[in-house]
């Protein structure tokens, strides 16, 4: 039936692209969703167009438009949320960090004052009603459809069909121009190895989850040695809801700890907006009618992460001050990654009933001079970003224990901390604490130094 509009909007790349022009705006859909030939298309452009800005969202490797020519004129590339190659242009001062709060995503798209004049974006093949499914990433990308003057996919044939509760696909007739990539496999993540200090840290989080829990993990090693964790217990019925879908979630459910049996919200369901891990995850979610793609406005709304019962978060952090506040996106004025759903997630964890909102991270940084610093920091260091403001921490987490802060005073909060910090560090910690008036020493009865037993003011 809709054979014939597929043929009529069939392109190739380099005719797609002249939709582009100087000063335009234009979106690249989202984490793998993110075009390939057509941005290698784009690219060829530079010179000939000028003051064209792009959008991304993690694109998988370097975009050529940031590439072809770093000292700007023709593409000026930035991005919501980093990846290793995002990381490194920003290095190069070839891309800006968007901020944003990850809920927020549709919402600064369907109602704000954004400009989006091209989106491209990688899609599953049209089926025969007529829809491209978004395949991995769901996340803001039919608000970018609503909001762009031109919209162009490019077809993949190895894009998972990913089953939604809504947004997931793009219809033919919101489409004006179809190209057929190469196809190429979908970027697989290695596994990350686990250290003993995450396992070390999985274990005191594993520890304080409870059956029926329903969780969101982040990425990387520690989510992997918990979702291994997990599946080697006996909790039973733990639910899914997170933003990000990665392998320990099929680990999990595989083993047969995974239920979503006890969840409030979308019951028998594993709801995700993006999913990012090795070809074992893609295979998982293809077609599989246990999972299901929102956007990001649904799936990181606060209040309906709080709806279901026992929420469990589990994030990482770069460093944490006594303070309490967490920065898990930048080290002093280098953006690392982005805030991502954790400020939303940390948020509707804590209200939920029963909810826990764990930020993990190894008590030391070894730099690459061979120097040890503490991650527990008596301040955050100039220019880093706070991602977590100190009001919305519940549980800090190193390979030394767990430390909860809310309700607690400043004093309070230095105390826990530094008995979760590297013992080598914890009196220049201490001292640190003192000098910033919120601990002081209680005075000993033979005028000795006393021990670091603490009485701290607040």
């Amino acid at each position: 039936m809709y054979r014939a509009d597929y043929t009529k909007k069939l392109v190739d790349a380099d005719t797609a692209v002249k939709e582009v022009k100087s000063g335009d705006w234009v979106d690249y859909g989202n984490f793998l969703c993110g075009p390939v030939v057509l941005d290698a298309a784009l690219a060829e452009r530079a010179g000939e167009l000028s003051d064209v800005k792009v959008r991304g969202v993690g694109y998988p490797g370097l975009p050529k438009v940031a590439m072809a020519n770093p000292g700007g004129g023709s593409f000026y590339y930035n991005s919501f949320h980093f990846t290793g190659g995002e990381r490194y242009l920003h290095d190069q001062g070839a891309c800006s960090y968007i901020p944003v709060l990850y809920h927020e995503g549709n919402r600064i798209y369907d109602d704000g004052d954004m400009t989006t004049d091209v989106f491209m974006v990688q899609v599953a093949p049209m089926d025969d009603a007529g829809y491209f499914n978004f395949g991995i990433a769901n996340s803001c990308q039919h608000s970018q459809v609503r909001k762009a003057t031109t919209v162009i996919v490019e077809v993949n044939d190895k894009m998972p069909r990913c089953q939604g509760g809504f947004d997931e696909a793009v219809h033919i007739s919101e489409v004006d121009f179809i190209v057929e990539g190469p196809s190429p496999e979908l970027i697989s993540l290695p596994e990350a190895q686990a250290s003993d200090i995450d396992r070390a840290i999985a274990s005191h989080v594993v520890a304080e989850i409870e059956d029926g829990s329903c969780l969101q993990l982040g990425i990387g090693s520690l989510p992997n040695v918990i979702g291994k964790m997990i599946a080697e217990s006996d909790l039973k019925d733990l639910g899914v809801h997170t933003e990000m879908l990665v392998d320990a979630y099929v680990d999990m459910y595989n083993a047969g700890r995974i239920t979503n049996r006890s969840k409030a919200n979308n019951p028998g369901k594993m709801v995700y907006t993006f999913a990012l891990g090795s070809k074992k995850l893609y295979d998982f979610i293809d077609g599989n009618p246990g999972c299901a793609s929102y956007p990001v406005g649904y799936v990181n709304d606060l209040h309906r992460i709080a709806s279901n019962d026992r929420a469990v978060s589990i994030n990482n952090a770069v460093e944490v001050d006594l303070y309490g506040q967490v920065c898990s996106e930048s080290s002093g004025f280098r953006q690392i990654s982005g805030t991502g759903g954790q400020f939303d997630f940390a948020y509707g964890s804590f209200h939920s009933n029963g909810g826990k909102s764990f930020i993990c991270l190894a008590s030391t940084k070894t730099g690459k001079d061979g120097h040890v610093t503490s991650r527990i920091r008596p301040f955050v260091d100039h220019g880093t970003i706070v991602t977590l403001p100190r009001t919305a921490v519940q549980y800090v987490v190193t390979e030394y224990g767990i430390a909860s802060l809310k309700g607690k005073t400043t004093w309070q909060r230095a105390e826990a901390l530094i008995n979760i910090a590297h013992p080598d560090f914890r009196e220049s910690l201490i001292e640190e604490a003192e000098k910033m008036n919120i601990w002081k020493r209680p005075p000993s009865q033979d005028g000795s130094r006393p021990n670091r037993d603490l009485r701290l003011v607040g």
